[in-house]
């Protein structure tokens, strides 16, 4: 979701308006996900780099969080809406932390739409604490280097349980996946839209996913024509 800055400064209006306007756009993306009969969207909210913004807009941003969850969490439940956090969470704000404990937990027998909220997330980061997590576990004896596969390394991810990852969607115009589950990319079909997140609605959703039906999706191997 990018382009919220971008956004405000062209309407003469500060940030955080931007990253306001932005929330709305998550509640319609959300909304709209499951009347198209999508399983599971991801939405990249915070970064693990994002901690070098300003520390006012720091502040907004987590404040904003904290009125998204108090005010639209009830209304996620109702719709059957499965709330997950993957990242490192937050390291300081324990109301934050709070709110996103008490989401996942009432939402985690939902069976809706899977939304998930990469917060504090950093792909890199992601894979490290995999391979840590891994490498533990051959210390101790529990397997041997031998045993670890793609699909072992994929159970210890932080999104082990997800369905595979088959679009991904970035806004504004930017064309790079800014340390954004990478290893769950591999095969997906990336789709770069040349509109800022606020804009976001159903007819970009739609014109991404008619995109992603028209590519054919071969998985290394080859097409009818052998190509």
């Amino acid at each position: 979701m990018d382009g919220n800055g971008r956004w405000a400064k062209s309407h003469g209006l500060p940030r955080f308006e931007g990253h306001r306007r932005g929330a709305e756009a998550v509640r319609r993306v959300v909304a709209d996900a499951k009347e198209l009969g999508i399983e599971a969207l991801t939405l990249y909210s915070f970064s693990s780099e994002n901690w070098s913004r300003p520390e006012q807009e720091i502040g907004e941003l987590m404040g904003l969080l904290k009125r998204f969850i108090r005010s639209d969490l009830k209304d996620l439940h109702a719709k059957n809406v499965r709330l997950r956090v993957i990242g490192e969470g937050h390291p300081t704000d324990s109301e934050v932390q709070g709110l996103l404990d008490e989401a996942q937990a009432l939402t985690q027998a939902n069976t809706g739409v899977t939304l998930t909220v990469a917060f504090n997330y950093g792909a890199r980061n992601e894979m490290a604490r995999a391979a840590q997590s891994l490498a533990r576990q051959v210390a101790a004896g529990e397997i041997r280097a031998e045993d670890i596969t793609p699909e072992r390394f994929g159970a210890v991810l932080d999104t082990a349980g997800l369905p595979p990852l088959d679009l991904m969607i970035r806004t504004s115009g930017e064309q790079r996946l800014s340390n954004f589950l990478l290893w769950q990319a591999a095969y997906a079909e990336l789709v770069f839209l040349p509109v800022l997140w606020p804009d976001f609605d159903r007819s970009w959703l739609e014109r991404a996913l008619g995109e992603y039906g028209r590519r054919e999706r071969r998985f290394g191997g080859v097409d009818a024509g052998g190509s």
